[in-house]
């Protein structure tokens, strides 16, 4: 059985939240908690919150309680986010404004109980 879980709107960059679940992707839950505990990243609290809440939503499928080594992440991807709805201006030269854009960015995590044979 699968379950999803999505993250929408953080306020970080797609390529750096990408690299984050490419180093989790395939591993069981236990060892993608303990992998993101390890790197030295701001945005590993927002992956480890994503890879928890698809854990808890198998669980609730299951109706029972679920072994963190028994569960794989299957999927992982990030995608992103609008730039548009943060916008900020920097100060330019000769009393200009600047654009300067915030990125967001739109995290996908699906989790199963199987872990896939290639």
């Amino acid at each position: 059985m699968e379950a999803k879980c999505q993250l929408r709107y953080q306020r970080f960059g797609r390529r750096k939240v990408a690299q984050l679940l490419d180093a989790v992707r395939g591993k069981s839950l236990w060892e993608a908690q303990y992998i993101l505990a390890s790197l030295p990243r701001i945005a590993t609290d927002i992956v480890d919150k994503a890879i928890r809440s698809a854990g808890a939503n198998l669980a609730v499928k299951l109706g029972r309680k679920v072994d963190l080594k028994a569960i794989w992440v299957k999927e992982a991807s990030s995608d992103q986010g609008p730039m548009k709805m943060l916008r900020r201006v920097q100060p330019g030269p000769q009393g200009r404004a600047m654009p300067f854009k915030r990125k967001m960015c739109h995290i996908n995590v699906t989790v199963s109980d199987t872990k896939e044979q290639k």
